[in-house]
């Protein structure tokens, strides 16, 4: 990574990040749109939810929402796609919001968080710990890596960051799930217990994973949006194909939004195991168990529910069914 400018870093760690309600000086302009509303998005488990809108009058648009800040809140003129990330704090900030290219034009002026936010995207093979050290007090370090490493670390490596963050930032909602999620983590090593679920599958039927354990199974997580899981089924598909008389099955847990995208996806991947989903995308209940924070992600589990490997892609996944299927005595 590009080293960040120590006195940038000093500055923003000056900054206090404690979580405080207050009422929004945020105002701004609307460019390469007609749109007649502005909506104001609230983040929170990698989903935005309308908090607020704002009439746009003569290209403008402001608001005095009371909400906590600093923190990451989203801004967009149709709450169907994703919005501008923006880091909103108590001093005035200002806007210009431009939807071209998912809001890559937008520009932010006024937020110190959104400074180092933007600094963070541009660098190149970032080392979080570092970055943390850096800007230990800047709730962009608890967000980078709660949204962009939870899923990367172990979670002991996940504990040692945290601890790395000014204890102003503690109590954050960041802090308080990446905790959680190193407690869930840990318990889902290899050589231990799956945590059993039911789920209903695409009829509406109840689907217990404990009843489907036959061999060995992949509990394997994706989504009919999800363009890496979908460049990954055939793979799977071709796994499946090569060790289903052997031993191997699928439980798919997908974390869609919409029964028919889902059911479509299903058919056009010619996916012909067993799926369920509870139909809410970040907020899956089975996801949440599992610690998934990014997918396509799995688990391989033995006939005992033990798990003997995860996160297996590619070769990776045809080459240990060989090794587990073809060489058993």
């Amino acid at each position: 990574m590009k080293k960040i400018l120590l006195g940038f870093a000093l500055f923003l760690g000056a900054v206090q990040t404690q979580a405080q309600e207050s009422n929004l000086q945020l105002k701004g302009t609307v460019v390469d749109t007609v749109a007649q509303y502005v909506y104001l998005q609230k983040f929170h488990n990698k989903m935005f939810t309308k908090i607020d809108s704002a009439k746009v009058k003569d290209g403008n648009f402001s608001f005095k929402t009371k909400v906590k800040t600093p923190e990451l809140y989203g801004l967009s003129v149709n709450t169907e796609s994703s919005p501008l990330y923006v880091f909103l704090e108590k001093d005035p900030i200002s806007v210009k919001l431009s939807p071209k290219k998912y809001y890559t034009a937008s520009v932010v002026e006024g937020s110190a968080s959104q400074d180092l936010f933007e600094t963070y995207k541009k660098g190149k093979d970032v080392e979080i710990s570092k970055f943390i050290t850096e800007n230990p007090k800047s709730i962009v370090s608890a967000y980078v890596l709660y949204r962009n490493w939870s899923y990367r670390l172990t979670p002991e490596q996940i504990t040692q960051n945290i601890a790395l963050l000014d204890k102003s930032l503690q109590n954050t909602t960041y802090v308080k799930e990446l905790k959680e999620l190193a407690i869930v983590l840990d318990g889902l090593a290899v050589g231990k217990k799956a945590p059993d679920f039911t789920a209903n599958d695409p009829d509406g039927k109840p689907v217990r994973l404990y009843d489907n354990l036959k061999g060995y199974t992949l509990v394997d997580f994706w989504a009919s949006w999800c363009g890496p899981c979908r460049r990954e089924n055939p793979n799977i598909v071709a796994a499946y194909k090569e060790f289903h008389d052997k031993g191997f099955n699928i439980v798919g847990i997908s974390l869609d939004k919409k029964k028919e995208n889902w059911i479509k996806g299903i058919k056009d991947d010619n996916l012909t195991w067993t799926h369920v989903s509870d139909l809410l995308f970040w907020n899956s209940a089975v996801a949440k168990l599992y610690g998934v924070r990014a997918i396509p992600g799995n688990y391989l589990v033995d006939s005992k529910g033990i798990i003997v490997a995860k996160n297996l892609h590619g070769e990776e996944l045809q080459a240990t069914l060989k090794r587990l299927l073809e060489n058993k005595i």
